[in-house]
């Protein structure tokens, strides 16, 4: 099993959320329960999170590992709505059903984070004028946390760019679980398309030590192969030091996205 958390999101949210008035951190709740005492206030750590249904919450937010939402996402759903902050979890069709079944009476919110234009391409799978969507992501090879064979194409990397992988963002998010949760999104916005339609290519570049760069191409109408169709495509440039999972501006992105999350009602929403 793949496991590549980082409590660097967590934090940033804790932190956030203690300093606004108009949102109330309720618990917490993470493997390692001594990482959190410096961070939060004793009364709100939960130490089992089995027994999150004896708070009265509005929102649950995941920022931990795909495995949560895997392990509590539809009880989640029973209680609050839920932010699932690993969305590349949902790269599995079973637990994706099994969501989005359990969200009738809550909504199962999708941050953005890195995936800039989310809600135009959104509009275009709606219409069914989306006909191809790809995400690049490239980042220095200590800021990538793999599984399986592409570990090991990374781990080799010196002092030139690699391609890790091109493909399917569906295979790419159980070897990436913590990198492409940008691709998972698209995935989800490009609902015309989904995870075997978008595709993704994650770089490894040596000379990259302070970005993450997240490249987003997309096609509309038109004679793709000619070069005729229509085209657009945005770069992405992410202050990030290297061995960062997740570049800066990407936590305030979420953060946003949980401030505009809640009662939208029930089913899956991309925010």
């Amino acid at each position: 099993m793949c496991r590549a958390g980082s409590s660097q999101g967590g934090q940033y949210l804790v932190k956030e959320i203690k300093d606004r008035k108009n949102v109330q951190l309720v618990f917490v709740w993470n493997r390692t329960i001594t990482s959190l005492i410096e961070h939060v206030d004793k009364e709100l750590i939960l130490e089992d999170l089995t027994r999150f249904k004896q708070f009265s919450v509005d929102l649950i937010v995941e920022v931990a590992h795909p495995d949560i939402t895997r392990q509590y996402g539809p009880q989640f759903l029973s209680h609050a709505d839920y932010m699932i902050g690993s969305p590349t979890a949902l790269a599995d069709p079973q637990l994706e059903a099994i969501l989005r079944e359990a969200a009738i009476d809550h909504g199962l919110y999708v941050p953005s984070g890195a995936f800039w234009g989310g809600e135009d391409i959104k509009k275009m799978a709606d219409r069914g004028t989306l006909k191809a969507l790809k995400i690049t992501m490239t980042k220095h090879p200590n800021s990538f946390k793999l599984c399986g064979d592409i570990k090991a194409k990374n781990a080799a990397v010196t002092d030139k760019a690699v391609v890790l992988y091109d493909g399917p963002v569906r295979s790419l998010c159980p070897l990436a679980p913590n990198n492409v949760n940008t691709m998972a999104a698209a995935s989800l916005a490009a609902h015309n398309l989904g995870f075997d339609g978008v595709q993704g290519s994650i770089v490894a570049d040596p000379n990259l030590p302070d970005w993450h760069i997240v490249e987003v191409e997309v096609w509309g109408p038109g004679d793709k192969e000619s070069g005729k169709a229509f085209h657009c495509k945005t770069v992405r440039r992410n202050p990030a030091l290297i061995g960062n999972v997740t570049g800066s501006a990407t936590y305030a992105s979420f953060l946003s996205s949980m401030l505009n999350a809640c009662n939208k009602g029930p089913g899956v929403h991309l925010c």
